[in-house]
């Protein structure tokens, strides 16, 4: 087999790649070792930053998502009883958020990518990148008992922080970057409504809290918890009682409490892998770097990855700019270190950290700080709302 660009992974990085690499006549395979299945089974993110949604509509997958998405303008921080909202459309210029679920996202550019013929195979077995470092990369993996080799002029390393790619890479030409948080996020998917139109971070003395949705009937709820925590120590009494107890009193009192559909719960680390770049291999999404949750940018931050990638390939292959595609780990890294202080300052100003009461008390002078001056404010918005892509033209 041939292709011009081999995509390693099948979520929503190595889609929405395909997908716009496809519209620009750039042919693409996806090799994916899960099933559609289980990649759809996936629950993760449901906050859009605006150049995500405008890469989907680029892709011709956002229909669905401009029908059904939920436009926030806005989310609120609670701390020491009080509740502030973060105006983000009037203090970024115009820029909102999309609440529409990353589950959504993965379907609707798979369904993209059928309609559009594009091949994409799943279930791949003894997934390995070879010769990346040559003009003539491969990617070889078994399905369906058989052995495949598949020629290429690059390969895009979409798959995950588990993923073949990143692993493949030598020891001395990589060097990675990691803070391990001690507490987690426990998590309950409930079809109830919201507790409110927008969402709500909550700092509180016994810990952390975030009231978020998927739609006007499902909505999503997230505690600090410990990482060594046994969530069949948790039922649904206990979360809910929990998660009033952290919420500001009005709040409180709108909760509507229901069975939990969902329960999990997920440990928060920051990490950054440089370069991104090993010959002809690039690294994408989570595959070169995590988040924690606080800050929602983690999905958003593989679409900037992707942004970068494709217009680097998209001029590579149409006009012969194949500098572009040097500069991308310089490219990406810029604007990953950049939402990874965002999203570090979000968990480390909003979440328990040890019972000393000083530490309390500067999170909160913190949060008043930012949340009583409108420089404050305007710096939480255009973080939030995500900061620009670098223009490749």
């Amino acid at each position: 087999m041939k292709t011009c660009v081999a995509i390693i992974g099948a979520g929503p990085s190595g889609l929405l790649l395909g997908q716009l690499l496809h519209n620009q006549g750039i042919s693409n395979v996806i090799v994916e070792a899960k099933s559609p299945e289980y990649v759809l089974g996936r629950i993760r993110a449901g906050v859009l930053e605006q150049g995500m949604t405008d890469l989907l509509r680029e892709a011709g997958a956002g229909a669905r998502m401009d029908r059904e998405g939920y436009i926030h303008e806005g989310f609120s921080i609670s701390f020491a009883g009080r509740l502030e909202r973060i105006d983000l459309k009037g203090l970024s210029g115009g820029k909102t958020v999309m609440v529409y679920g990353q589950t959504e996202v993965t379907r609707d550019l798979m369904d993209a990518r059928a309609a559009a013929g594009a091949l994409s195979i799943y279930e791949a077995g003894d997934v390995a990148v070879h010769d990346f470092y040559t003009d003539h990369p491969r990617v070889s993996f078994v399905k369906d008992g058989e052995k495949v080799e598949l020629e290429c002029d690059y390969i895009a390393g979409c798959d995950g922080f588990h993923g073949v790619t990143r692993q493949s890479v030598p020891a001395g030409a990589i060097q990675n970057f990691e803070r391990v948080y001690p507490f987690g996020w426990l998590g309950v998917l409930s079809r109830t409504p919201p507790v409110d139109h927008e969402l709500i971070y909550a700092n509180h003395e016994r810990g952390f809290a975030l009231c978020s949705m998927r739609s006007a009937t499902l909505s999503r709820y997230y505690i600090q918890c410990a990482l060594d925590e046994d969530i069949a120590n948790w039922p649904d009494e206990r979360f809910w009682e929990e998660l009033k107890a952290r919420l500001p009193a009005d709040a409180a009192a709108r909760l509507i409490t229901g069975p939990s559909i969902e329960k999990s719960i997920a440990p928060l680390r920051s990490f950054v892998a440089e370069p991104m770049k090993f010959g002809r291999m690039f690294l994408v999404g989570d595959a070169a770097h995590i988040v924690p949750p606080t800050g929602a940018k983690g999905l958003n931050l593989a679409a900037s990855d992707v942004y970068t990638l494709y217009h680097a390939l998209r001029r590579t292959y149409h006009d012969g700019r194949a500098d572009l595609l040097e500069k991308y780990s310089e490219i990406c890294l810029r604007r990953i270190w950049k939402a990874e202080r965002f999203s570090w300052w979000m968990t480390g100003v909003l979440h328990k950290f040890s019972d000393d009461p000083f530490s309390q008390k500067m999170q909160e002078a913190e949060l008043d700080y930012y949340t009583g001056s409108l420089a404050g404010r305007s710096t939480i918005a255009e973080n939030y709302v995500g900061l620009p892509f670098e223009d490749l033209d």
